[in-house]
């Protein structure tokens, strides 16, 4: 984890909160895992006020449980919140790919085939972390395009859950190609206009979780509740 020092605007709490989500979705920091607010702190070159605001927030996301008088623990992968955000975020971008589809903003159009330029390097290099960030900003980039930038925020609020099991299925060789195909056909749907096929390219992409969650849970019991 490294603290950046020039995320002008950023609090210091918030740039803490995005090293630990980042090292909790990566595995560096693996569920059930035990947090040291001091430990923490000296890594990151902070004051253990951060820190404890990080944790905070994290709890408020489920990702960590504060115990009293016991400690502050990453929270096992649950299966049920896995779901649920899924679920969210399902319905939450079938309503923006559709919007995309009635207008979006050419500016932020040209943003998003340098995302998947990006994403096509980053999984070439083997880079998950950076594949999965730059998944982040194209769907970002949906909704921003669509004129509802707010309905991205709600779903990174909650999609951590996602995130983790996500990462899990990211080292197969034909996974990471096949999820920029899927983003390019939606992106194709939303250039044609075309709200049906936009929306059904977007379901077919977020089925990707379900199809490899029997997987995941074999080959790793002890990181699930």
């Amino acid at each position: 984890m490294n603290v950046e020092s020039g995320d002008v605007g950023v609090t210091s709490a918030r740039r803490v909160e995005n090293e630990i989500r980042k090292a909790i979705i990566t595995m560096e920091i693996p569920p059930g895992a035990p947090l040291s607010e001091q430990d923490i702190a000296a890594r990151l070159n902070v004051s253990r006020q951060p820190v404890r605001e990080a944790f905070i927030s994290l709890a408020r996301s489920g990702l960590v449980e504060i115990q009293p008088r016991r400690g502050t623990f990453v929270v096992k992968i649950s299966l049920e919140r896995m779901l649920e955000a899924r679920f969210i975020r399902e319905s939450l971008e079938t309503a923006v790919v559709r919007r995309a589809c009635e207008r979006f903003d050419a500016r932020v159009r040209t943003r998003i085939d340098f995302y998947l330029d990006a994403q096509t390097v980053a999984a070439e290099a083997g880079a998950h972390y950076e594949f999965q960030r730059a998944d982040e900003l194209f769907h970002a980039a949906l909704a921003e395009g669509a004129g509802c930038p707010s309905a991205w925020t709600v779903i990174d609020d909650i999609k951590a859950h996602m995130d983790r099991v996500c990462h899990l299925t990211l080292p197969s060789a034909t996974a990471l190609p096949r999820l920029i195909g899927q983003h390019r056909a939606i992106i194709e749907a939303v250039d044609a206009r075309d709200a049906d096929r936009a929306e059904a390219a977007l379901k077919v992409h977020l089925s990707e979780i379900l199809k490899a969650l029997p997987t995941v849970q074999a080959s790793h019991r002890d990181l699930f509740i």
